[in-house]
């Protein structure tokens, strides 16, 4: 009886850990897309220094979870309690951080509200001088996912003009609608819209165009970050208890 709990344990092992790879596996394509991506999500990364940190603890988190689910199986498989120790003290290392950066981020949501991003569009937003970080990263998002602003066209009336740019020009280039939505694509009527003819400018707010884009995917990741928690919750209680069960 007792051998065939032994036994039913380290399949357990084996299956828990196995999730353990494929979310370590997802995390670091995650990871890499967000780096990599050239929709302009690379530019947002590297304007923002918490981002930036952020899509790199993504890329290690993941390295490691794929490969402890790889030692925690070969642990589980050939029964070896070296493997699993091994494998336990780096799960709950693992496990700790994870809790944490959850913990850390509710705290810190309320630095993602709309009027957050408002104060810091009005404050830094340079309009289209490309050679500083923040303005760059805003026109890219701007240009990508067809919108202006944090709530509009009216966030950029308050915001001061180069001294080259024409005076009586509020709305930015990257507000103007164009046919494919990339830098390289073609304005629509650019002329028309710097004018202030407003069926040529996008007049959405960019926070709620992201938001929107991205509802899903944030319930959708929170769900995956219990799931991973719950996994590896489970995965070092029977890691613990083959580890005891092995002679």
């Amino acid at each position: 009886m007792e051998g065939d709990c032994l036994s039913c344990m380290k399949y357990l092992m084996f299956l828990f850990n196995f999730f353990i790879f494929l979310g370590g596996a997802c995390l670091l394509g995650l990871g890499i897309w967000v780096i990599v991506d050239p929709t302009g999500f690379r530019e947002i990364v590297a304007a923002n220094p918490l981002l930036f940190t952020g899509a790199y603890i993504m890329l290690a988190m993941g390295a490691m979870l794929f490969l402890l689910g790889f030692l925690g199986c070969c642990g589980a498989i050939r029964e070896n309690k070296c493997l699993l120790l091994f494998f336990f003290m780096f799960i709950l290392l693992i496990f700790l951080a994870e809790l944490s950066a959850a913990i850390l981020a509710f705290i810190f949501r309320e630095n993602l509200t709309r009027e957050f991003f408002t104060k810091e569009l009005k404050k830094h937003y340079q309009r289209h001088n490309d050679t500083d970080v923040f303005s760059s990263t805003w026109n890219s998002v701007m240009i990508t996912f067809a919108c202006c602003g944090v709530n509009g066209p009216e966030d950029f009336e308050s915001i001061p003009h180069l001294p080259y740019s024409p005076s009586d020009k509020a709305t930015p280039e990257a507000c103007c609608q164009r046919e494919l939505q990339s830098r390289e694509g073609m304005f629509i009527n650019k002329e028309a819209c710097l004018s202030g003819v407003e069926r040529f400018q996008n007049r959405q707010g960019c926070y709620t165009v992201i938001l929107n884009s991205f509802e899903t995917y944030v319930y959708l990741a929170g769900a995956l970050a219990i799931g991973v928690l719950a996994i590896e919750l489970f995965a070092m209680i029977f890691a613990m208890c083959l580890f005891r069960g092995i002679q």
